[in-house]
């Protein structure tokens, strides 16, 4: 017999090192997909075909967090010049607001049909890939396949997940859930770590999306299989939801901070977010020496309440928002918001008025000077619980974050992207590129954003000090979770009127991040995520 012991307890602190390299790099959530990226630029391949073989693994090694049925987002800096994809989808046509709110209800429910938008991930793959990829799609696709059908070994990190998350869904669903046990569960029990997880059906679909550069997901078998469970189940998709779908190239924003432009993709997600905050935060000097002081965290606390209350009433698709990014990043405006931050006291976020006008990140670079910051989600957990059978296809809930409230910027409408949580960012100085960097977990990820800028150019953290370094996440009101910091900052902060909760780095409320800078001499240098299976290689 082996030795007993528990997969979850770390009794005793360890340590990472910072990365570096000379040729390329690869940071990823997870062992199997960062080393199927490592073998696609070992393969001739690119940043971007790393990323892209990375993407399509997580959707096997990490289930919880994304798979074939999520949303992704992408930073490129490819010749000089950094280019945006935002690859979330929409709503059904067939389902319009009122059946949504004929019973009075106030917001979408997030198990079941009503909360699924068309599926992005895909054909962000085959976009990204026909844009800046070196091998064949098909080739990008291969590892994710081979794990898919000779399986893995499961981490302790993503069976807690799916333990903690296998009842609910029976629960909320009935048996609508049926084809989610058959999918994820073994034999009727949740899987255990070390235990082999296979999935052919997910690497049948997988073979499918890669002969057919992802139309087949859109157009062909697996469209029709889609469209036809949901009319079997309540759904609403019809085909021509999903052949009218494709991912759009859009102009990434940016904020300059201590003489470095730190890059976010435009709403309908909320990477601006992290821009307004550091611009609040920007007004105010840190010394390196006051990282986790009550001074630096409360005002990253109150700066960051002001930005989400911004967000929360003006943030939505592009084509119904009424404030531009760029009012809501001025100068002037920022000023503005800065004079409603007390140096003494926690106050309630409220929006401002201004001028009119589970989910998984990964990155990579090559010797070539490409690099990819990119991200990938289901939303919450599994996402909406709806799984396609025979495909491996479990689909997001991205549509639970519209609003019902009419008038509002974001209130559902058929056809419509919803406000959307995850981000990947990227950082240049003086025209050139550092590079990429993002901190996964729903609402945490601006939060994590303007943490890691400020560990790293405030705080001179290098990259694994910078993920490494305690964090907080501000929940609602005066409330946030911090973990890490010490009894004479947590109770400075809270006689300012802070409500905080104390939380362990493995609750996983402060989500997981990646950083890959570039260095001085040319080379790459880069930390991974010490709160779950982050890992990095390089060559």
């Amino acid at each position: 017999m082996p030795p007993d012991f528990s997969p979850y307890q770390y009794p005793f602190p360890s340590r990472r090192m910072v990365h570096y390299a000379s040729r390329g790099m690869v940071s990823s959530t997870h062992p199997a997909a960062s080393n199927a990226g490592l073998s696609i630029l070992h393969q001739g391949g690119n940043a971007v075909d790393a990323a892209i073989a990375m993407a399509a693994v997580l959707t096997i090694v990490e289930p919880a967090a994304n798979g074939l049925g999520s949303d992704n987002f992408a930073l490129v800096w490819s010749g000089n010049k950094l280019y945006g994809m935002n690859s979330s989808g929409c709503s059904p046509a067939a389902l319009t607001y009122q059946q949504l709110t004929r019973n009075g209800e106030t917001s979408i429910p997030p198990y079941g049909w009503q909360a699924v938008t068309v599926p992005g991930a895909p054909a962000g793959w085959a976009e990204l890939s026909r844009r800046f990829g070196k091998l064949p799609f098909s080739k990008l696709m291969e590892p994710a396949i081979d794990v898919a059908e000779n399986g893995h070994a499961l981490s302790a990190h993503a069976v807690a997940s799916w333990e903690r998350m296998c009842g609910m869904y029976k629960e909320k669903l009935g048996s609508l859930a049926d084809p989610f046990v058959e999918l994820f569960s073994c034999q009727g029990r949740a899987y255990q770590p070390g235990e082999i997880y296979r999935s052919p059906g997910h690497g049948k679909t997988l073979r499918r999306i890669g002969e057919s550069n992802a139309r087949d997901f859109y157009e062909g078998e697996i469209a029709e299989a889609i469209c036809r469970f949901a009319k079997e189940t309540g759904g609403y998709f019809t085909k021509e939801d999903f052949a009218s779908y494709t991912p759009t190239w859009v102009e990434p924003l940016r904020v300059n901070y201590r003489g470095y432009d730190v890059w976010e993709l435009p709403p309908n997600g909320q990477g601006i977010v992290a821009l307004m905050a550091l611009n609040l935060l920007k007004g105010y000097s840190f010394a390196p020496s006051e990282f986790g002081t009550s001074r630096t965290l409360h005002l990253q606390l109150e700066a960051l309440k002001l930005a989400f209350a911004d967000a929360a009433r003006y943030v939505s698709d592009p084509s119904s928002m009424r404030v531009s990014p760029e009012d809501l990043l001025s100068e002037a405006y920022a000023a503005e918001r800065r004079k409603e931050i007390s140096k003494t006291q926690a106050r309630d976020p409220h929006p401002g008025t201004p001028p009119s006008g589970g989910t998984v990140y990964f990155a990579a670079a090559d010797c070539s000077g490409t690099m990819i910051s990119m991200i990938q989600s289901n939303y919450m957990g599994f996402g909406s619980g709806v799984c396609v059978p025979g495909y491996g296809i479990s689909l997001q809930n991205r549509g639970v974050n519209f609003s019902l409230e009419e008038g509002h910027a974001n209130v559902y409408a058929p056809g419509k992207r919803p406000y959307h949580t995850i981000i990947p960012g990227f950082l240049t100085k003086d025209g050139e590129a550092v590079g990429p960097f993002g901190v996964m977990g729903g609402f945490m990820q601006p939060q994590g954003h303007v943490q890691v800028i400020m560990n790293t150019l405030d705080f001179h953290m290098n990259p694994q000090s910078a993920l490494d370094a305690p964090r907080f996440c501000w929940e609602k009101g005066k409330a946030a979770a911090v973990e890490g910091f010490n009894d004479a900052v947590i109770q400075d902060l809270q006689r300012k009127g802070h409500r905080l909760r104390i939380i362990s780095p493995g609750d996983g409320l402060t989500g997981r991040g990646q950083i890959i800078w570039r260095t001085p001499h040319n080379t790459l240098c880069g930390g991974t995520e010490p709160r779950g299976d982050g890992t990095i290689y390089s060559y």
